[in-house]
């Protein structure tokens, strides 16, 4: 992909560092084609000693700059920083939001100016944290103004560090609930599973070893061999065997209904918290 463009932060926390680190490493942008801003000058002094890149306090700066505008910022964030670099766009910028509940309406709605009226270009995305260890699961969902090189160029940089999806923005409240907030549920099935092997008398550094490489391994048994997980549960289940007594009282527990619930309560939220 020809990189003739320059990419911009708006924010650079956790979630803006994570990408802008996958970016770099892929070869998508150098670092004298990225900017980032920041609100903190201890901020800006991390960030641009951790990724060599050129960081400022000053977000107009990086709307002036940059052809495609990443805003990693909080929603709470939206009424402060948006106004600042309202006016400055123009209809050949890409602009990225990956504010969660902020929607692509919202966005233009924020940014409109006679300038670029009905015409800027903007995607909602949302990506989640295993983007700091590059596999994020990211969705993204384009307005009408993005051509398909536009799109293309969008889903490189996202795919830089893990992988991306269009979906419709209905879907977005969706996603929350199964990419955006679930890596806490395996979180707590990781802890779980160490916690069950402390008990039985392994030390905890191995007992969290042994527990994150069997999720990771059978995720990757899923994303790679594209077979259903129940398929893969069931090969597992030897008749009469340790796996099915196990797989029984998880169910006596409801373990799936659980899990059902838990991440359609994350969807329902979302769509509250977008309202």
């Amino acid at each position: 992909m020809k990189r003739d463009y320059k990419v911009g932060f708006i924010g650079c926390g956790n979630m803006g560092s994570a990408m802008i680190g996958g970016i770099l490493k892929n070869g998508l942008a150098d670092k004298h084609e990225m900017i980032a801003s920041c609100k903190s000058e201890a901020t800006k002094e991390r960030v641009s000693k951790e990724l060599g890149i050129t960081v400022t306090l000053d977000s107009k700066e990086v709307a002036a700059k940059a052809d495609v505008v990443f805003l990693a910022i909080k929603p709470y964030q939206f009424d402060d920083v948006l106004p600042e670099i309202n006016g400055m766009l123009d209809e050949d910028q890409i602009v990225i939001s990956v504010a969660a509940g902020k929607s692509v309406s919202v966005i233009e709605t924020a940014l409109m100016s006679i300038q670029v009226a009905g015409k800027l270009k903007v995607v909602r995305a949302m990506p989640n944290t295993p983007a700091l260890v590059g596999e994020a699961m990211t969705a993204i969902t384009p307005n009408a103004n993005l051509e398909e090189a536009d799109l293309e160029l969008v889903k490189a940089l996202f795919e830089s560090f893990g992988q991306v999806e269009v979906v419709p923005e209905s879907m977005m409240d969706v996603v929350t609930g199964v990419s955006g907030s679930s890596p806490a549920f395996i979180y707590m099935l990781i802890e779980g599973m160490a916690d069950a092997a402390v008990a039985d008398g392994m030390p905890r550094a191995q007992a969290y070893k042994f527990a994150a490489q069997s999720v990771l391994g059978s995720a990757k048994m899923v994303l790679e061999t594209g077979t259903h997980p129940g398929a893969l549960k069931d090969a597992v289940c030897s008749p009469g065997g340790t796996t099915i007594a196990g797989v029984a009282a998880l169910e006596a527990n409801g373990f799936r209904n659980d899990i059902i619930q838990g991440v359609r309560t994350s969807t329902a939220k979302s769509r509250d918290m977008s309202k």
